[in-house]
This record gives structure tokens, C-alpha cells and sequence, in this order.
């Protein structure tokens, strides 16, 4: 069962129940980072904790729209997103026709790619701003983290559940002729 967030972009989104438990332990796991390892005041431990997990969430949401960017692109768009735990996956039409397989490559980079253009735009703003802006430098910080390791890199791993296996699958059938 999930629960409907709204609409973006022509999109529903949805989250299962899990998401919010991994919302909790994400915030709670930053916020011991944070007090314990950055040593932050705990005011801003605590605000730096929230505003991160927030934006580990929109990151995945931003990775999703690159997917449905893609999908458009192809002519076979996703309908939907659903959260699950700390991550989500594109939802797409039910009834949708058997598909070549360059369109379930092209629409699996997309996520990754849009997480990728991501990064660098954090990277180019860590590179050039300091440490001593706070709390905020230490969170664009772990955001920069957060979508290179897993929405960037850790997205084309093959895990069976990742948009690599999607890609590696595929690819096996653009290599059959298909």
C-alpha cells in the first residue's frame, strides 16, 4: 500500500510507509555524524540532519525525472514514482507494448545521467566555497556524496534492483539482434 504524495511533472508519486521509516533512520544516523564525527552544535546538528535527509529525498526525486526526461524522449513516458524505503522506482504504464531493448537502456541512463549533471553542479560549489560556511557547506557536502555514490556511480551497479542491471540486461539483448 502507498500513499499518494502529489503530482509533478505529469508524474504520481507515491511512498510506501517504509520511506518514512527510512527518512527517520537517515535523519538520525546524519544527525550522530554530525554531532559525533563533524562535531556540530546540536542545533545545527539537528537542522543540518533535517535539510540533508530532505535533500537526499528530492535527489532521488531529481534522479526519477531524469528516468522520465528519458522515457518521454523515447515516446513510452512513466507514468509515476514510488518511494520506497530510501530509495524510489519509475513506475510505467501497465498496458505499455514489448519495447526494444535501446529504450529501456535509454530510459534506465536517464535517472543517472540527470544524477550525474547533479553532482557536478555540487561539486563546482564544495571546490569553491569553504568550510566555514557551516552547516550548509557540510550538507551540500553529503549531498555531492550522496548523488555521486548512489544516485550517480552506485545506480549503474548491477544489483538486480539498479538501473546498471537494467542496462546490463539489455544490453544482452541489443547483442541477440533484438
Amino acid at each position: 500500500m502507498a500513499t499518494k504524495l502529489g503530482r509533478i511533472a505529469g508524474l504520481e508519486v507515491r511512498a510506501r510507509t517504509s520511506s518514512l521509516i527510512a527518512f527517520i533512520i537517515i535523519y538520525l544516523l546524519l544527525g550522530l555524524i554530525a554531532i559525533f564525527v563533524i562535531r556540530l552544535p546540536l542545533s545545527s546538528a539537528i537542522t543540518g540532519a533535517f535539510m540533508a535527509t530532505l535533500l537526499h529525498f528530492a535527489s532521488e526525486l531529481w534522479h526519477n525525472l531524469g528516468h522520465a526526461v528519458a522515457a518521454r524522449s523515447t515516446g513510452y513516458p512513466m507514468n509515476g514514482i514510488l518511494f520506497i524505503g530510501p530509495l524510489a522506482m519509475s513506475r510505467y504504464p501497465k498496458d505499455e507494448p514489448e519495447l526494444p531493448a535501446k529504450v529501456h537502456i535509454r530510459r534506465a541512463l536517464g535517472g543517472p545521467l540527470s544524477s550525474l549533471l547533479l553532482t557536478l553542479i555540487l561539486a563546482i560549489f564544495v571546490w569553491n566555497f569553504s568550510p566555514d560556511l557551516g552547516t550548509t557547506w557540510w550538507v551540500i557536502l553529503f549531498l555531492l556524496l550522496d548523488n555521486s555514490l548512489v544516485f550517480s556511480f552506485g545506480a549503474l551497479l548491477p544489483l538486480g534492483f539498479t538501473d546498471g542491471s537494467t542496462v546490463l540486461y539489455w544490453l544482452k539483448n541489443v547483442n541477440n539482434g533484438q
